[in-house]
């Protein structure tokens, strides 16, 4: 395609052999069966497509107007002619309407970061989603040990309850992919977390796996002693990340997940937790309990404990749960929404969020909170990467308009100049260098191909091809045609 936009600029003609259909063709079926495939396996995260372009879309506005406007010169090489066409019409109805568009499509872009810089809200708070996973294994004390020296506000955890009622933190349904279950128990690696015992879960290795999947690209910049220390870590109990936020007065939230109904521990998930809360030294005040059940029964047990939800409800049921904040998935949290639970004194915590762009969006919309897989990159983030007012954005938006318009009409009247100086000073002639630099611009037109055809053809019948003969046509210098004579194909060959 590119290649083909370069013939077209250069006014050279399209001679596309067989193999290139092909693999153009192969490109394109390529490109759509990616696209399917991507929808397929990451339908859910679709979501931050339409995300990053509240983050991006001024700036890719200016590139769009870029990019159309340089196509300018293209469209000016096809319309501007001396003959008319019906496609001429609709290639310019089409750019202009395009350029209008452009033109006016900062009206719909929306963005929580244009916004006046008196009326950003405090950094938001960044808690470590199951400890520094990018860092050390998740769910392990090594963790949410470097989660700690991130300088993160709290740690966040998934748990399970074990067979024998121990409330341990694991993220996963099985114990495959994050411990050697495969090796101590290979009968039971594909059996539910929950029907293990608890001392049969901390028999487990829950760091070896890191050492040899590095999920995240950073086993390169561990030391030699984090790798001997990541290659002895255990799954951890929810008392021992307890007891870790304690020492270091950090607060903690967690997911509770139920046993399947068969388990015994079935009904007594959310005491067994209860109890690991009220028998550790961390003040309720610093546990934010998210499981829905029996919220009632747990804010009677422990009324200090802070209450939290991971289901968007409107303001007055959360009122209502004695609910404080909001946990919500990145892809719920509308600017509008957020500020509507802010100033009803709910605050508003968003998850996942690793990358400095969402963070700087999340901050724009007010979030109180974050949880991250990444503590260690939204530490080196101390302000927004871009924030402008609505007033500094309008005239960015219509300084590139007038600059947009004046470089078209440019193009256009240089493509066309040669046209509007025959117009202006009655020139009637051109010489072979007007001819070929025009060329360039506009395709030669049927008159002109005429004339070419019959001047090869008189030079074949006449034996013109020699050395001898062609010298003598180059020691002859270059012939002056007059406008009748290019119009005139005829007339020209009978000069010749």
């Amino acid at each position: 395609m590119i290649l083909a936009l370069c013939h077209i600029v250069l006014g050279q003609q399209l001679n596309l052999y067989w193999i290139h259909k092909i693999v153009v063709l192969a490109i394109l079926l390529t490109t759509i069966a990616g696209l399917v495939s991507i929808d397929d396996f990451w339908q859910d995260e679709w979501d931050i497509v339409i995300i990053s372009l509240q983050f991006t879309g001024p700036f890719l506005h200016i590139v769009a107007l870029s990019v159309v406007t340089a196509l300018g010169w293209v469209v000016a090489g096809q319309v501007v002619r001396v003959e008319r066409s019906r496609f001429q019409v609709v290639t310019l109805v089409i750019y202009v309407s395009l350029l209008l568009v452009l033109y006016l499509v900062p009206l719909f872009i929306s963005s929580p970061c244009i916004i006046d810089r008196s009326k950003l809200g405090p950094r938001p708070a960044v808690i470590g989603r199951r400890g520094a996973p990018m860092l050390a294994p998740e769910h392990t004390i090594m963790s949410f040990s470097k989660a700690l020296q991130q300088k993160v506000t709290a740690l966040e955890a998934e748990v399970t309850i074990s067979l024998d009622g121990v409330p341990f933190l694991m993220r996963d349904r099985t114990l495959r992919r994050t411990t050697n279950v495969d090796k101590l128990f290979p009968s039971r690696q594909d059996h539910d977390a929950s029907f293990f015992n608890w001392t049969e879960i901390r028999s487990l290795n829950a760091g070896l796996w890191f050492l040899r999947d590095d999920p995240y690209w950073t086993l390169q910049y561990m030391s030699g002693k984090d790798r001997n220390r990541t290659a002895n870590q255990t799954v951890c109990s929810l008392a021992e990340l307890l007891r870790l936020a304690a020492r270091a007065n950090r607060s903690v939230i967690f997911s509770l997940r139920r046993p399947p109904s068969h388990h015994p521990r079935h009904q007594l998930w959310v005491s067994d937790a209860l109890k690991v809360i009220q028998r550790s030294s961390i003040l309720p005040e610093q546990v934010m309990w998210t499981p829905d059940w029996y919220r009632k029964k747990v804010r009677a047990a422990v009324p200090l404990l802070q209450q939290t939800s991971d289901e968007k409800l409107p303001v007055a049921e959360l009122k209502e749960r004695g609910i404080s904040t909001l946990t919500l998935h990145y892809s719920q949290a509308r600017a509008q929404d957020i500020r509507q639970f802010s100033g009803s004194n709910v605050s508003v915590n968003v998850y996942p969020v690793n990358e400095p762009w969402l963070y700087s969006l999340m901050w724009c919309s007010g979030v109180q909170s974050v949880s991250s897989d990444a503590p260690h990159i939204l530490k080196k983030v101390p302000s927004p990467v871009w924030i402008m007012s609505a007033d500094e954005y309008g005239l960015i938006w219509i300084t590139s308009d007038i600059i947009s318009v004046a470089i078209v009409i440019g193009i256009f009247v240089f493509q066309n100049y040669h046209l509007i100086r025959w117009k202006m000073s009655g020139m009637r002639s051109y010489n072979p260098e007007q001819i070929m630099l025009s060329a360039v611009a506009r395709r030669p037109s049927r008159d002109v191909n005429l004339m070419k055809e019959k001047l090869i053809f008189s030079e074949i019948n006449n034996g013109v091809g020699s050395t001898d003969e062609l010298s003598v046509y180059t020691r002859n210098g270059l012939d002056m045609y007059s406008r009748d004579d290019i119009m005139t194909p005829t007339r020209h060959a009978t000069k010749l």
